[in-house]
């Protein structure tokens, strides 16, 4: 086995008001980096009158710089432009081999970081724009007949120095100039019969071979005619094969191809022209119909790039006009009829309707829209606004007419940004498929000598070269591995397509096997598991104040804050407040990580905090009838704040946050699907962790955890039991969950923070969504081993068979038929049931090894505690 590549990234650092290579935020971003998946080691480098650089040691077989630079850029880190980024396709899809060629040639460019082509033509590139042109880039992707999409225009990043090491040696990365005009082969042939010609060709050259047959046993017509029959076949059925096998040679591969046209050589040299036809004949129908499979699947994932209209209705002032999507800028005004679909992301600025969601999130139930109260203060903070007033592009409008603000540009918008990285994740390959790569290389080398030895079996046997020649072709067509290469790219695409088609955004093959895999989950608490919509449910002022000047402070501070909680407080405290209470004003709010906030007000300093830090500050302690009330709303499953103004306690208020009423249904869900441990880490204390885990049917919970706190859990959860996903909201968790193996963010829809961190992103804020996750990722990785176990198989009963006399003809059926079968097999997953309609797949549990909770499992769910 190969060593992987490690590669080192040196990045300019540069945060918003952070100067000092010090600072907690740098800290926090080192701690969202430290423990990923693929990354080695992160630290900050130092140089007196440089800026700060991020170095970051990581494994490209594990992970992008693309996730890389999502990671970083979710924490607020901004990176100085040096890279490019971009993704192209081809018109038609390409061979697994060809893909994988083309990959590597693209890679052999000096300055090109990562490459990556997927068998359903996507292409990913990242490149260091000073060091080649994308005209260089563009020039390669001609050579394969295809183009670049429009829509996948360079974007630049921001990263600097890029070194590659093999080891512990680390050195500037050496490229070798592309040698051998074509960068690949592909199979989006057009053409005389179009994209369509390759299984033209293959028909042909199976009416030839047949007619040649029927020919030869009448023994009818002239002697020439079935010889000329079986010479067309194998130009029909050659045709593609031999333009892939030159562009392989070209490249120094001895690929799958080679040894067929090498086999159907020895097959006509011997006189064999009929099995030689037959080889060719099936091996070109094989390729086709897997090319045929694949555009199905890519056409699937494509679909929702077609989803949002082109034009829209743009109104100015009274007049409408039509004009191009891309045109409109945010701000403008749209107007949307009934029936038709919502062009852009916005928010509703007058009329009501229903809005059909489950184009981008997946929900099966149209959502009431109403109007914004600010339309352009709306648009400013999108990812907070009700989703009573939120619309995205793709949507279907009800009966209502509305009149939408533009939020984003259409290029921005979330359907656009979902396409995008759908597209990135299928040209990203899976653990498996990176082993089946690795097996090919050692497994064919192996075939070849096999071979080799038994081409000189007449040495030791008695028998002809002839006979001997004859086996070792046969041999050399059952070994050929086409279906292991087809097998794993095959189902991952199907899964992908399938998890987005129903508001469920998996990026690429890793996480979909990841959480295919793992048996424990971790959830965050607040918005998550609950509702996300806390209320005020208690406030008990300290002795000498009353409850309205505890609350005109607690409306004033937190009417500055974006925590969850806030707009809560806000909200609660202003109904609570009496008609022509003063209202007073806070300056200088910061907030206090894991505790709370602190302003000013009135020259004083006021904390909004939890109890606990009051014991960590000096000469803070609280009073003992105040410590007595915060207990029991502690109790009572309040989360609670106490609140202080210079010297004076002012009181303590309590919220509650119910739990969600999918929840319970979703963890005996989660159970049945195989997931032992089910864990909740929560910033609030353990008393409200235990009542929210029994509730909902935990099996642990731990509070009063910090966010490094949160970061430490995840990771004693990854060392004891191996595979961890993490879910949240992708915001206040993206530490949490970037050091999960899949991080898994809920309500993504309007986060693009939330997009950018996750692994797996629920486009809507529904957890029932994450059961058919589960359950997809589960069953994709069991049609990955059933392709497995086929394509291996058929190799490993073929190859003996051959040995003892097996003839070329029925080797190559049963070949090229294994083929065909793991791609339909694959494609089945895009017929995975919906969320609605699914009942949990048990045999899938069962394979997994893991036992289907018994009814008694589930009465004593709340029994076994949830404990830190």
């Amino acid at each position: 086995m190969e060593q992987s590549e490690r590669v080192r990234l040196e990045l300019p650092l540069i945060l918003p008001e952070v100067d000092d290579a010090n600072d907690p935020c740098v800290a926090r971003l080192v701690s969202l980096l430290t423990g990923r998946p693929g990354v080695e080691h992160v630290h900050i480098e130092t140089q007196e009158g440089s800026p700060p650089l991020l170095c970051l040691h990581y494994d490209p077989s594990l992970i992008t710089v693309s996730r890389l630079r999502e990671l970083v850029s979710a924490v607020g880190a901004q990176l100085s432009e040096k890279f490019a980024h971009y993704i192209g396709y081809t018109p038609s899809p390409l061979h697994s081999r060809s893909a994988r060629l083309f990959s590597e040639r693209l890679r052999e460019i000096p300055g090109v970081l990562e490459a990556e082509v997927s068998a359903s033509g996507r292409i990913r590139v990242e490149y260091e724009r000073a060091a080649v042109a994308r005209t260089r880039l563009e020039d390669l992707v001609d050579s394969l007949g295809t183009e670049l999409t429009d829509a996948s225009s360079e974007t630049e990043h921001d990263h600097d120095h890029a070194h590659k090491q093999n080891g512990a040696h680390a050195g500037h990365r050496h490229a070798h100039e592309d040698k051998g005009g074509h960068a690949g082969h592909s199979h989006a042939h057009g053409g005389v019969f179009g994209e369509h010609s390759e299984l033209i060709f293959a028909v042909i050259a199976g009416a030839c071979v047949l007619a040649g047959w029927l020919l030869d046993r009448a023994a009818a017509g002239p002697d020439w005619l079935p010889l000329a029959l079986y010479v067309a076949a194998y130009f029909f059925g050659g045709y593609f094969t031999v333009k892939e096998a030159v562009e392989n040679l070209r490249a120094r591969r001895f690929e799958i191809d080679t040894l067929m046209l090498v086999a159907a050589a020895g097959a006509a040299a011997l006189g064999n022209w009929a099995e030689g036809g037959l080889l060719l004949f099936l091996f070109s129908l094989g390729h086709s119909l897997e090319h045929f499979a694949m555009g199905r699947a890519r056409q699937a994932i494509e679909a929702l790039a077609k989803l949002a209209p082109e034009t829209a209705m743009r109104k100015r002032g009274e007049e409408l006009e039509e004009v191009p999507v891309a045109s409109l800028a945010p701000g403008d005004i749209v107007l949307v009829k009934p029936n038709e679909r919502l062009p852009v992301d916005g928010v509703v600025v007058k009329g009501t309707s229903s809005v059909n969601q489950a184009p981008v999130t997946g929900e099966s139930i149209p959502v009431d829209k109403s109007p914004a109260q600010d339309g352009a203060g709306a648009i400013a903070a999108f990812d907070r606004v009700d989703a009573a007033n939120r619309v995205f592009a793709g949507t279907i409008n009800g009966a209502g007419a509305m009149e939408v603000m533009v939020a984003r540009l259409a290029s921005q918008s979330t359907m656009a940004r979902v396409v995008q990285m759908v597209a990135e994740a299928e040209a990203q390959r899976s653990p498996t498929q990176q082993f089946t790569d690795k097996f090919e290389r050692v497994f064919v080398p192996v075939v070849l000598a096999l071979v080799a030895l038994l081409m000189l079996a007449f040495l030791v046997i008695d028998e002809p070269f002839s006979a001997s020649f004859y086996r070792a072709m046969a041999v050399l067509v059952a070994a050929s591995p086409c279906a292991l290469a087809i097998s794993v790219p095959s189902a991952v695409l199907s899964g992908v397509a399938r998890a987005g088609r129903s508001g469920v955004l998996v990026k690429g093959g890793g996480p979909l096997e990841n959480l295919g895999s793992l048996n424990s989950i971790a959830f965050d608490k607040t918005g998550t598991l609950t509702e996300g919509r806390p209320k005020l449910t208690d406030v008990i002022p300290a002795s000498g104040t009353n409850e309205d000047e505890l609350l005109a402070v607690v409306v004033a501070v937190e009417s500055h804050s974006d925590h969850p909680l806030a707009s809560a407080l806000v909200k609660g405290g202003r109904d609570r407040l009496k008609p022509g209470t003063a209202a007073v004003r806070a300056d200088d709010v910061r907030g206090l990580i894991g505790r709370g906030v602190q302003a000013s007000v009135d020259g004083e300093t006021v904390y909004i905090a939890k109890p606990v830090l009051f014991s960590e500050l000096d000469g803070m302690r609280l009073p003992p009838e105040l410590a007595a009330a915060d207990e029991q709303l502690v109790q009572s499953g309040r989360t609670t704040m106490i609140v202080r103004k210079g010297s004076r306690f002012l009181g303590v208020i309590g919220v509650m946050d119910t739990p969600r009423a999918a929840a319970p249904g979703v963890m005996a869900q989660l159970r049945e699907l195989g997931i032992e441990r089910l864990v909740m880490i929560s910033g609030d204390n353990q008393q409200v962790a235990d009542a929210v885990a029994r509730t909902v049917g935990l099996t642990e919970a731990r509070g009063d955890l910090m966010p490094e706190q949160k970061v430490e859990a995840i990771k004693t959860l990854r060392e004891r039991h191996g595979k961890v996903a993490m879910v949240g909201d992708g915001v206040n968790d993206a530490p949490a969950m970037a050091n999960a193996t899949v991080g898994i963010a809920m309500g993504a829809a309007g986060s693009d923070v939330a997009l950018e961190t996750a692994d797996v992103a629920l486009m809507s804020d529904d957890l029932s969504q994450l059961p058919f996750a589960v359950g997809l990722s589960r069953r994709t990785k069991w049609v990955i081993k059933q392709n497995l176990w086929v394509s291996l198989g058929v190799v490993a009963v073929l190859i003996p068979a051959t040995i003892f006399g097996l003839n070329i003809g029925t080797a190559v059926l049963f070949h090229e038929g294994s083929t065909v079968l793991v791609v339909i097999n694959a494609l089945r997953l895009l017929a995975y049931p919906d969320v609605a309609s699914r009942s949990v797949d048990t045999a899938v549990a069962a394979d997994l090894d893991e036992r289907p909770p018994q009814s008694s499992d589930l009465r004593d769910i709340g029994s076994k505690g949830a404990s830190s």
